[in-house]
Formats: structure tokens, sequence, C-alpha cells
């Protein structure tokens, strides 16, 4: 899938505010914009379109944004835009809402409705997370969703965290998408989105069916990988954190073609592998990264390692050795 990434960097000073407004502008919503310093002004942005959703990773200074019935008479995609604020704060007006957000809140604006507000960070830049989509797209009615717009939401635990963990993972690995791949994360996206917004309006019961699923899948996989160096951790103890049958968890698995032993295995070897790669580990003994993931047996783990990668874990290391970790894409927490 191609991801575009754009900079001011290379710009000459009188372009870079006038070059970001334009481009902005034409990527999302349009959108009357000032900064109070246009000469120091710097900004950036990852930009993918995953079909169903615009998806953006931003960093700019501190921006004053206005979009008033005017603008919105002449040009309105009718879409939602949900901000995950990963650095930064600022203030917004919208739909009779007065609020103030902050790093690690989401926010909701939508292009229909006359807004004005700002962002920005002392002496730095602001970063944010920004997903566009269209009103219709949620299966919610977007007058329900229009009530939380201007109304900043806390990324908690539970499905708000699940979220926002969702955007920071796709903001750091957009470009490894497929076509196809960019087509099944944009409907996830957009079930975990109207789940958490369910949640915050606690209307669940009135999700599409495919949006509970998706929303209670994503819990559960929450759920164990924050689990995996448990090795007790087990069907029993994860449908009875979720107040699901063991029935019911097992199904949900096997519609990903999977049992759900296998899928908390594979998540232990992915650590694992990666684990035996890094070289900060290298004096660490093999069998103790085993055990950190939930491995209690060496023997068991060496052969679940050599059936999944073809070699030992030993062999792993060593052909790792004196190689870097790969660098993801900055994603700011």
């Amino acid at each position: 899938m191609r991801v575009m990434d754009w900079s001011t960097r290379d710009l000459a000073v009188r372009d870079r505010f006038p070059s970001w407004y334009d481009a902005m502008s034409e990527t999302l919503v349009c959108t009357w914009l000032t900064t109070e310093d246009p000469a120091r002004f710097h900004a950036s942005a990852r930009l993918a379109d995953l079909g169903g959703l615009q998806f953006s990773v931003m960093s700019h200074n501190t921006l004053q944004a206005s979009r008033p019935a005017k603008l919105i008479r002449k040009s309105d995609p009718e879409v939602f835009q949900l901000h995950l604020v990963l650095t930064g704060g600022g203030g917004i007006r919208q739909a009779g809402r007065d609020a103030t957000f902050q790093a690690g809140q989401l926010l909701i604006i939508d292009s229909s409705w006359p807004y004005e507000g700002w962002r920005g960070a002392d002496d730095n830049q602001a970063h944010a997370v920004i997903v566009q989509f269209p009103r219709a797209a949620l299966s919610l009615r977007s007058d329900m969703v229009r009530q939380l717009a201007a109304a900043p939401i806390p990324v908690q635990h539970g499905i708000t965290g699940v979220l926002a963990g969702h955007l920071r993972h796709l903001a750091a690995h957009a470009e490894g998408l497929t076509p196809r791949n960019a087509e099944a994360v944009s409907a996830v996206t957009l079930d975990l989105i109207a789940a958490a917004c369910a949640d915050r309006l606690e209307t669940t019961a009135l999700l599409s069916p495919e949006s509970r699923h998706q929303a209670l899948l994503s819990l559960v996989h929450d759920f164990i990988r924050q689990r995996l160096g448990d090795p007790d951790l087990t069907p029993e103890t994860i449908a009875a954190a979720h107040q699901v049958s063991v029935r019911h968890l097992y199904k949900m698995f096997q519609k990903q073609g999977v049992t759900v032993a296998a899928w908390i295995r594979r998540c232990r070897l992915e650590r694992c592998h990666r684990d035996l790669a890094d070289p900060r580990q290298r004096a660490r003994p093999i069998q103790a990264i085993a055990a950190r993931w939930g491995f209690t047996d060496a023997a068991t783990f060496s052969r679940a390692f050599r059936a999944a990668y073809g070699m030992s874990p030993r062999d792993h290391r060593n052909s790792t050795a004196g190689t870097e970790l790969p660098v993801s894409a900055p994603v700011w927490s």
C-alpha cells in the first residue's frame, strides 16, 4: 500500500506554512489555518488511504484552525475525524461545547458543524494520529456519534486502550499493508471506533453484530498479549475475564482459522524470536527469554520454535549476531 511522507523540512522558509496549508486542505477537511510565527513553522505528515478511511500521523508547531459555516456550505465531505492526541494539547469549540484536550485522549470532530480551535505544544511540536472516515461508515447513527464531538475521551483500559494501541501500531506499520490487508484493517479500525463511541455513550447494544464481535475479539487479543508471560493463561481464564463461555471463545478463534492455544503459542514465539535477535539481550540465557514469555519447559519451547522458524533458538540468535533491530517509524506515546 502506498504511504506518502510529507515534510516542510526541505522547503524555503516562506513556503513552509502555505505548502502545509494547501496539502492538508486537499488531503483532509478544508479548514482555515493560521500560525503565530510562519517563519519558524515546521510540520510533517505520514498519509495513507486505506480505502474506507484516510489515515494520517502528523506533527506540527502550534496551529489555530477554523471551519466556519461559510466554508461548510462551500464544501462538506460529511466525514468524522478521530484524533488520537500523542503529545501536546489544545482546545476546540463545536456543537455548543467548549473543551480542552491533552495527550492520551481521543477527540472527534464533525466536518458538517462549524468549529474552531488550536493545537500545539510548549517549545515543541504536537503529534497526533488522525482517522478520517465517512459518517455513514460506522455501525452507529451519525447523530449519536455527533454527541461526542468536541468531547475528549480519555484512553483507558478496555476498548479505548485497544483502539489507541491499534492506531499506534498502524502508524508504525502502515507501509507494510497490501491493498487487500488495507481493506481488512480499515474495517477493523471502523469497528473499534464504533465500539469506543458506543462504550462512551453506553449504547453498545446498538452496535452491529460485526462491530460487537470485532470489539470483543480485539479485547481478547489485548488481554492475551498483556499476559503472555503467565504460564497459567488458559481459555478458561480468558473466557471468564470477558464474561463469555469457553465454547463461544473457541468459536471466535475458529473464525480466524486458529485455536486459542495456537494463537497464544504464536504470540509467545514471536516475542521470543524478537528478543533472541535483540543485541541488548545477548547475554540473557535462552531459557530465561522463553520463560519470560510463558514457556516453562525448554524442550517444548525448542520444538515449537524450530517448527515455526525452521531453526533452533540458538541458531536464530547466532544468525542475528552483529545485526541491529529494525527501526520502525516514530510513533509518540
